[in-house]
């Protein structure tokens, strides 16, 4: 009731208009359009980050290579996105650019954690700026920087670290099962495993290892290693 007064009251149109509430309608609009794409899961192991991503129905006349989700950021970096592809598209080729610019600059690898947060702060701008809407996706980035990690970036800017973690389709249900699942120091093929078994649980009769892609981060002996698997290779 009082979400349809505020928009009687005009308080969802624009994004830099907060509600007596306090909300900004429009934020949260955006939160939702990210529970409506494909999920995906991420699980910090021993030695490696894996990510696993949902295609959904596979379409016969779509190329695999052009659908798969898991972007290379860096040589040590990979991200995936849930929500509108386009607002991914525009926000991975952002982190790609200022990875290059990390390693001009500084003749380095750049931080995990520095590229995240600064993915976060473009993200914020559209949640406080008139004239755009906010980007519509929610992105999960592993890297490994001496160790593995996992963050996740939300529609309001804000960016946490994760031990594993869900966006998209079912991911407060994909996040309970993880919860009670997950558990520290498994192998890469440990967590790819286990990523695949909580979509199981979560799908039913309609999971198909087809539709999945992973990427897997890995450490190697002169700083990461990324390997990507697709359908019947993840098993």
């Amino acid at each position: 009731m009082d979400d349809i007064q505020h928009q009687q009251m005009g308080y969802d149109r624009a994004a830099t208009m907060f509600a007596p509430d306090g909300h900004i309608l429009q934020v949260e609009y955006a939160e939702k359009t990210i529970r409506l794409g494909s999920a995906s899961i991420g699980i910090v192991c021993k030695d490696a980050v894996v990510i696993v991503s949902d295609r959904r129905k596979k379409d016969v006349l779509v190329v695999d290579e052009s659908a798969n989700k898991i972007n290379e950021i860096d040589e040590h970096i990979i991200c995936v996105s849930a929500g509108i592809s386009s607002d991914a598209r525009v926000l991975i080729d952002k982190a790609r650019m200022l990875a290059q610019q990390h390693r001009v600059t500084y003749d380095s690898a750049p931080g995990t954690e520095s590229i995240v947060r600064d993915i976060a702060d473009v993200k914020q701008q559209f949640t406080q700026y008139g004239g755009a809407r906010p980007f519509g996706v929610s992105m999960m980035f592993a890297g490994i920087n001496g160790e593995a990690v996992l963050y996740t970036t939300d529609i309001t800017g804000n960016y946490l670290k994760f031990k594993a973690n869900a966006i998209g389709e079912n991911d407060d249900r994909v996040r309970k099962i993880l919860r009670e699942k997950y558990r520290e120091g498994l192998s890469s093929d440990e967590g790819l495993k286990l990523a695949l078994d909580v979509f199981r649980e979560v799908q039913g009769d309609d999971f198909d290892i087809d539709r999945f892609d992973a990427g897997v981060l890995s450490k190697d002996e002169d700083g990461a290693k990324i390997l990507k698997k697709s359908g019947k290779e993840l098993i």
